[in-house]
């Protein structure tokens, strides 16, 4: 038996220039997208061990409840009848099934033990238990697969899941650094930055509720619009504006500026509401973020902050001086908003 360890993944700047950049595969006049990402503190821990002729999957939830076990064949019929229902494990399955079709394998168990990464708030929940999936079977088989190659298994067993998930979320393989990513169709150039001092992010669980696939099918229509304005303005936003904060952004991690960082964030927000939020309204006005963004302690202790992956209701983060001023703002959201504060510290470099 083995113990493995995937963090949740926060995307700091860029969210949607994934499948964005993807398109210019067919059209080269769109900007490639870039984003900058990191792993969270918080993840999944499980268990995974070798067991023959079957899939089983159970997990502890980040409530404390237990969900499964769920016990299958391991055939890639059964695998892939799995992973296009419903179940909670689909996506687990959706790995297994990618595996079990170009590996002679006999079966997996998977316990997980700990979960304390919030479920559909924008921090990759899904891609980190895909990523596991894939580096359980990889160790416990000694596959010798790359990282990149347990991505692409993730992510390919993501999508025959039903998922709309672009290439960033599987960066959550590798752990809690900062990366830059630059999507150009259909490659994704991949940078590791060097802090050069450490970076304290707070993460809020807005405790409310989200519909990603209706904001990205939303911009990805809007995107494709046949009326100039409407697609001008997400391109632009996706585009041309992504770029100029990812670049300022990207120097900003490396010369350890948090101050410039956290105004960043503000600016890259101002700049998703402009061109990004008429495309979705319903889901991205998203009350409880601006509640959160715009509370009077969060302006006097934050050096700045943004909405998380696909934007709306799931989370927001902020860029903070110090650990006093996070467990400050932490304590009076959570008292006045309801919310659940996750602590994220990058640290410098070594």
């Amino acid at each position: 038996m083995m113990e493995i360890f995937i963090p949740g993944r926060l995307c700091l700047f860029g969210e949607h220039s994934d499948w964005a950049g993807g398109y210019r595969e067919s059209d080269p006049s769109i900007l490639p997208g870039y984003c900058l990402i990191t792993g969270t503190d918080q993840g999944i821990r499980a268990d995974v061990s070798e067991n023959d002729g079957w899939f089983e999957v159970m997990s502890v939830l980040p409530g404390g409840s237990r969900i499964g076990p769920k016990r299958i064949p391991f055939a890639p019929e059964q695998l892939l009848k799995m992973a296009r229902s419903t179940d909670f494990f689909r996506y687990a399955a959706g790995v297994a099934y990618e595996i079990s079709t170009r590996f002679n394998l006999s079966g997996i168990r998977i316990n997980v033990t700990s979960m304390n990464l919030p479920l559909k708030k924008g921090l990759s929940s899904s891609a980190a238990i895909c990523v596991l999936t894939a580096r359980a079977f990889n160790i416990i088989y000694d596959l010798h697969l790359t990282v990149e190659q347990e991505m692409e298994f993730a992510y390919l067993g993501e999508l025959t899941a039903g998922s709309q998930c672009g290439r960033m979320d599987q960066m959550c393989a590798y752990g809690k650094i900062p990366i830059f990513l630059t999507f150009d169709g259909n490659r994704t150039a991949m940078e590791r930055l060097s802090a050069s001092r450490t970076f304290y992010f707070l993460v809020v669980d807005l405790k409310s509720t989200k519909n990603t696939q209706a904001i990205l099918t939303s911009l990805n229509a809007a995107f494709n619009h046949s009326e100039p304005a409407i697609r001008d303005s997400v391109r632009s936003g996706l585009g041309k504006e992504n770029k100029r904060i990812l670049f300022h952004a990207r120097e900003a991690i490396i010369s350890g500026d948090g101050e410039t960082l956290g105004a960043l964030m503000t600016e890259a927000q101002t700049i998703f509401d402009r061109y990004l939020l008429p495309a979705c309204p319903r889901e991205l006005s998203a009350p409880r973020l601006r509640s959160v963004l715009n509370h009077p302690h969060a302006k006097k202790l934050a050096f700045g902050g943004k909405g998380v992956g696909s934007q709306g209701d799931g989370c927001a983060q902020f860029v903070m001086p110090d650990p006093d001023a996070r467990d400050s703002l932490s304590k009076v959201l959570e008292k006045e908003l309801s919310v659940t504060c996750l602590p994220l510290t990058l640290p410098a470099s070594q």
